[in-house]
């Protein structure tokens, strides 16, 4: 008999693993749709969906295995970091979807959040405010006009899956929509600095390199009381706390 893995559980979404078959249950159930719609517009491999009942999606596993994880050194070779670019170019270069994505937020509203986090993280003594202070500089960069593309907006490098140096799949799709690029590929690389050179090798065009790091600050900043309050640790070795830390 298959036993049930819980990848993942707060109290906005929970995912199960039951053999071969994943099964996302989401309190937001358009979530759930927003995920259907992106993975049938994607010109990259995803996973097959299975069915679907209101609240419930539930998918097969892609083959290979997951390029890393946040705060674990990556086993994936450098080729693997390079197709991972390519292949988040291939779906930057795809039509646009029609709904605009997390890596699309609206500036003015994007400002605020980020101010008011950078506030409650001092005011709680939940960072020290030197660091708050010089994460906050360096995030400004990322808070510019962009032009948009198809994003996928949740881009860890959990949920991009590899086979040797090929892309089997990319997962978790409900974030997708029309963003900032540069977004995808910071979320890649966030707590994984030593491959972004393999990542923009295979992304092939010129980025600014200034921007990927002020998003690593948005993000790390952002993600901070989230991840408390949903009870998992912002500084554990790698992870949110530490990315924050390589900016000073």
């Amino acid at each position: 008999m298959d036993e049930v893995t819980v990848i993942v559980a707060h109290h906005e979404r929970a995912t199960l693993r039951v053999g071969d078959v994943f099964l996302k249950i989401d309190a937001d159930r358009t979530r759930t749709d927003d995920e259907v719609e992106a993975m049938a517009l994607a010109p990259v491999p995803t996973p097959e969906v299975l069915w679907r009942k209101p609240s419930v999606l539930a998918i097969a596993a892609v083959p290979g295995t997951a390029l890393g994880r946040l705060g674990e050194p990556s086993a994936a070779p450098p080729a693997a970091w390079a197709a991972a670019g390519a292949a988040v170019r291939k779906l930057h270069d795809g039509p646009l979807p029609p709904r605009t994505g997390r890596a699309g937020r609206d500036l003015d509203e994007l400002v605020s959040e980020l101010d008011g986090e950078c506030e409650w993280l001092v005011a709680n003594g939940v960072l020290p405010a030197d660091l708050v202070t010089r994460n906050r500089e360096v995030a400004e960069a990322a808070l510019r006009p962009w032009t948009p593309v198809f994003t996928h907006g949740d881009l860890q490098i959990a949920h991009v899956f590899v086979d040797g140096d090929e892309i089997t799949g990319i997962i978790d799709w409900s974030e997708a929509g029309q963003g900032d690029a540069l977004y995808d590929l910071a979320t890649l690389t966030l707590g994984h600095e030593e491959h972004l050179g393999d990542v923009i090798a295979g992304y092939g065009t010129d980025v600014g390199l200034d921007v990927i790091r002020a998003w690593w600050s948005v993000r790390s900043l952002l993600g901070v009381r989230w991840l408390v309050e949903h009870g998992f640790d912002p500084a554990a070795p790698g992870c949110e706390v530490d990315v924050l830390r390589s900016r000073m």
